[in-house]
């Protein structure tokens, strides 16, 4: 039962991430194909495409570790990597000035977290 679980959510977690690189990476295939609720707007799906690959680091991560924090520390840390080069490339879109770079630096501090969170489940392994 326990690598039938397993197995589900890696199969969920790679799906998601897929979605959410397609939606990234083409955002307006992303919208014709699965998000036609018009109007189209690049920076929306990039958005949506951070977010889902945050779902998907986050389940493949728990299929990884059993630790909750890291499970969940990773799936935030990857959605905030993702949202703050969303804000990076569509920075000419709108939004505010300061948008990239508070992204950026939530993005480093959970970094940084994430790598704090692994390194103590490592020693205490030991």
């Amino acid at each position: 039962m326990r690598s039938a679980v397993l197995t589900v959510a890696a199969v969920a977690g790679l799906g998601y991430l897929a979605g959410g690189v397609w939606a990234m990476v083409a955002p307006q295939s992303f919208f014709d194909v699965i998000a036609t609720y018009p109007p189209y707007n690049r920076h929306l799906l990039h958005d949506i495409g951070a977010f889902l690959i945050g779902i998907g680091i986050g389940t493949l991560a728990g299929v990884w570790s059993r630790n909750a924090l890291i499970t969940g520390l990773a799936g935030v840390t990857a959605a905030s990597v993702a949202h703050a080069v969303s804000h990076l490339v569509d920075e000419h879109l709108g939004g505010h000035d300061s948008d990239p770079w508070l992204m950026t630096a939530l993005a480093i501090v959970l970094l940084i977290a994430t790598a704090a969170a692994v390194r103590t489940q490592a020693r205490t392994r030991r």
